[in-house]
């Protein structure tokens, strides 16, 4: 076994949603927590396999377990990301006009209403994924993107401003599969704005939008 330190599945107090049951929220724990698991025991296989020479019968098993690492933490990362931008009780299920993410929002799109208008669509496309927001580290710049499971689609080195979850499995207690435009309302209603600003000046921006 290897001394690498394992990673703990976070808490989240997420109860009394809007249009989100407890149940649901519930059964979305323990998947994630499944996520955790499983990196810890990928993570693990992959450092005792690389005590020794990883020699040519080695190198599929190594392989394929590298492979499914880079789902199982990108399953763990953005589960954290997705529960960490909503918060119970609600709120105006849009952000302030002077805060830092409407503002990203107007210079990158025109208007918060555009940004809006493609987020929701991306999330209402077809097959299971994520719809994420990312903002440009250099230019501050938001763009809008499809996450195909959990690895296909991240913009490397980009800083995830607000991540919706578009699996079935976010939303099959409450809303029948073609209903997913009424979790994203749903999902819209209970995101906590403060968070996505906080990543915004966590993530900075190197020079102006345009610049």
């Amino acid at each position: 076994m290897s001394n690498l330190a394992a990673y703990k599945a976070k808490a989240f107090d997420l109860g009394n949603l809007n249009g989100i049951s407890d149940g649901t929220l519930a059964m979305h724990f323990k998947l994630y927590e499944g996520y955790v698991t499983n990196t810890n025991i990928l993570n693990e296989k992959i450092a005792d396999l690389a005590k020794a020479e990883i020699t040519a019968n080695e190198m599929p098993v190594y392989s394929e377990l590298t492979r499914r690492l880079g789902f199982e933490y990108n399953g763990m990362v953005l589960h954290e990301w997705y529960f960490g931008n909503l918060k119970s009780g609600g709120g105006s299920g849009d952000p302030d006009k002077g805060s830092a993410f409407y503002k990203a929002a107007e210079a990158g799109f025109g208007s918060y209403e555009n940004w809006k208008k493609t987020f929701v669509t991306t999330g209402k496309m077809r097959g299971v994924g994520w719809a994420a927001c990312f903002q440009d580290p250099v230019t501050g710049r938001l763009s809008n993107h499809w996450i195909n499971l959990h690895e296909t689609g991240n913009v490397a080195g980009f800083n995830p401003i607000l991540i919706m979850d578009v699996w079935e499995h976010a939303f099959i207690r409450d809303y029948a599969p073609v209903d997913r435009p009424k979790y994203i309302e749903a999902f819209f209603s209970n995101i906590d704005w403060a968070a996505c600003d906080e990543r915004i000046a966590r993530g900075g921006a190197a020079r102006p939008v345009g610049a």
